[in-house]
């Protein structure tokens, strides 16, 4: 390949990346604008960082006079967290570490009696006190704050106090704005994640049911299907605890103000569907298991297969169904007559296959049985008449 080809095809990669990331802001730009939702918070919480900076520069620098306004809007865009609570923890945590970056840079300066000095002196202590875990991730703060404080000469006890004071009001600025002007609320990203995991559970069931009666087992996408929700899964448990925390140390009457219009689906929910994601895990590794011919179980016969793959597609649907009723958009689920009526229908033919199974041998039998015992767990977690039986 010549050097000529090989530089049109990197210019062509970084045209395409370009694209692909011009894109993905165009539809961060576009739902913004459409409704409430994550990039929408995300354009308020950006909003709200400046409006606490412009603030803070104008209390310190033109009302107070400070010539070197900075520290204050600094720590109070740095403050502009995703939660109230997070913001007033973070605020200790920075103004400490902040407080210990300017004393002890004043002292080493006060001992060595040159800059390069203080900061050999300073520096490395700033550093391994960043790795305290009573600071967070607000540790290193200690020794840029140290560094700029040697850098500009503004060392000795009254600069320090006067910088601690800067730190203290951007901090106070900071989380006033984020408190008390549209403070986030994330209820919304729970039913979010929630709605996800079950469409992205329905669409993982039929595509098992669609390989079965193919007779294409690609047990590799299942396996990988069956790890993104895992990582859903996780994603939802963040959203969690995201959710728990953005209502702690949150003003009610701008809480009440902040609410989506439904509450978060209970806590219940993500129980429930973390079993179904391990009874979909299961059932991939079953699946898996009686794929590999170096093996001794062996896969069920294709018209046991076929009646296999019509049970995961109910429940497949029956997840896709609750996935709308999470976004507002569909039924509350398939009829309970419906689907109890068809889920006997497939378990009757099923149970006529494994006893069919149990006179050819243990091999079949073992895999038929426990594909049907995980087919009947996900059907009384998922279906509407399987969950009140």
């Amino acid at each position: 390949m010549s050097r000529g080809t090989r530089t049109v095809r990197r210019r062509s990669r970084a045209a395409h990346a370009l694209r692909q990331e011009a894109g993905a802001v165009g539809r961060a730009a576009g739902a913004a604008w459409r409704g409430p939702g994550r990039e929408r918070d995300l354009v308020v919480q950006s909003l709200k960082a400046s409006a606490a900076a412009l603030l803070a520069w104008l209390v310190a620098g033109v009302w107070l006079g400070d010539p070197m306004a900075l520290m204050a809007p600094w720590v109070a865009v740095v403050l502009m967290q995703a939660t109230v609570y997070s913001s007033l923890m973070q605020a200790a945590r920075q103004f400490g570490a902040i407080c210990c970056g300017t004393l002890l840079a004043s002292v080493a300066l006060a001992v060595t009696g040159n800059t390069l000095g203080a900061v050999a002196l300073s520096v490395p202590l700033l550093v391994l006190l960043a790795n305290w875990p009573r600071f967070g991730d607000q540790g290193i703060h200690g020794a840029t704050t140290a560094l700029f404080t040697l850098a500009t000469g503004a060392a000795g006890l009254s600069s320090a106090g006067h910088r601690m004071g800067q730190a203290a009001l951007g901090a106070v600025i900071g989380v006033a704005v984020n408190a008390f002007v549209l403070p986030p609320i994330h209820l919304r990203d729970v039913r979010e994640n929630l709605a996800a995991l079950a469409r992205e559970a329905g669409d993982v069931l039929h595509a098992v049911a669609g390989d079965l009666r193919d007779g294409a087992w690609d047990t590799p996408a299942w396996s990988a299907a069956s790890a993104r929700l895992e990582h859903r899964l996780e994603a939802l448990r963040s959203a969690r605890g995201w959710s728990r925390e953005s209502l702690r140390l949150t003003a009610a009457p701008l809480r009440a103000v902040r609410r989506p219009p439904g509450p978060a689906p209970p806590e219940r929910d993500d129980e429930r569907w973390s079993r179904v994601t391990g009874h979909i895990r299961a059932l991939t590794r079953t699946l898996a298991v009686a794929a590999d011919a170096d093996r001794a179980p062996v896969p069920p016969s294709d018209p046991v297969l076929e009646a296999y793959a019509g049970l995961l597609e109910l429940v497949g649907d029956a997840c896709r169904a609750e996935s709308r009723r999470l976004l507002g958009s569909g039924d509350d689920a398939l009829p309970d007559e419906a689907a109890e009526a068809a889920m006997r229908e497939l378990r009757g033919r099923l149970q006529d296959g494994l006893r069919e199974h149990a006179g050819q041998g243990a091999a079949g039998t073992a895999v038929l049985g426990t594909l049907l015992l995980q087919a009947e767990n996900l059907w009384s977690e998922t279906v509407p008449a399987g969950r009140n039986a």
